[in-house]
């Protein structure tokens, strides 16, 4: 019997869900939730259907596990601990420094209706997290480094557009050369957030907009681009869709130790992703752990959880036997 899955949003996120669920034969896309009019959205799905996100909860009985693709800025943190009162839910809640809150509210809601709420999927937080856990339990005197990029920052590339005199843009963040090999080398090295990132942004300007004002206002922007070393190029509308029309993305988590009974001896893990589709990469993972949320779900788990509370096999569409026999 496959597992029931429902999407809540149908932009970059939610087709990479849909994506992915073509891809695992053990799940079933049965609806997708928008709050647009149902009759503008157009799925891939023949066997799927769309309806306003008001009828969500008439669909309780229906669905497995919902899948959240909302943003972490105002959908998420109403919208998890709201549907965890009727689904398991799986979401993307990427705001670091509000985990904590968001845990909390989503763990009260989902155990309160015995469902199972995953919360935080996706590469960071996700599996670059995972791999940062892994890599300080290993070498436990060690260092920890995580360079993102090169690839496209969504985040930075709206706050380009909302400048003044903006028609369109994108940024990418870059990790510095030379501070990943110094990494690499084992040599700990204390790196600044300049030194790791530099942010190069490809911006389409109004006609007759001041070309100088908005590459000020680009590299001064708090919280944004003042903290590094910016590059601004003003190109062609034709361009920025010729080439800078993806989403790609990607990254390293490297952790560098010692061990030995002197320190003598050096070490370095290190993962990474080279992404050319941040959202599908993301859906991907989140599709993994809908599977999870079910399982855990059916053996009567409730309550919220992360990335680091839910076993590795609970991913794998493989039972334990194929496991052990091809992947261990």
């Amino acid at each position: 019997m496959s597992i029931r899955i429902g999407i809540l949003g149908y932009g970059n996120l939610g087709r990479g869900v849909e994506c992915a669920v073509k891809h695992n034969p053990d799940l079933e896309l049965v609806a997708v939730f928008t709050r647009r009019d149902p009759a503008s959205v157009k799925i891939l799905t023949d066997t799927a259907k769309v309806y306003h996100v008001d009828e969500a909860e008439k669909m309780k009985d229906k669905i497995d596990v919902l899948i959240l693709c909302g943003g972490s800025a105002t959908d998420l943190p109403v919208q998890t601990p709201k549907y965890a009162q009727w689904f398991n839910v799986v979401d993307s809640f990427d705001t670091h420094a509000r985990i904590p809150e968001h845990f909390a509210n989503v763990d009260k809601a989902a155990s309160e209706s015995d469902h199972v709420g995953i919360i935080s999927v996706g590469w960071d937080p996700g599996m670059f997290s995972l791999n940062r856990m892994y890599a300080n339990a290993i070498l436990t005197n060690g260092k920890d480094y995580t360079f993102w990029g090169k690839g496209v920052s969504q985040g930075h590339s709206d706050a380009i557009r909302r400048i003044d005199g903006v028609k369109d843009g994108k940024q990418y963040t870059v990790p510095v050369e030379a501070a990943l090999e110094a990494v690499r080398s084992g040599k700990n090295p204390e790196l600044t957030t300049r030194q790791k990132h530099t942010r190069e942004c490809f911006v389409v300007a109004e006609e007759g907009a001041d070309l100088a004002r908005i590459e000020q206002e680009i590299k001064t922007m708090p919280n944004y681009f003042d903290e590094y070393d910016t590059t601004v190029h003003f190109i062609s509308e034709e361009e920025l869709k010729r080439d800078h029309s993806g989403i790609p993305h990607g990254g390293f988590v490297i952790r560098t130790g010692k061990t030995g009974w002197n320190d003598e001896n050096n070490h370095v893990i290190e993962y990474s992703l080279k992404l050319d589709s941040n959202p599908e990469f993301t859906s991907s993972v989140i599709v993994a752990y809908a599977r999870a949320a079910y399982r855990m779900s059916q053996e009567g788990q409730k309550g919220c959880k992360t990335v680091f509370d839910v076993a590795p096999a609970y991913l794998s569409a493989m039972d334990g036997a194929e496991l052990r026999k091809h992947l261990l």
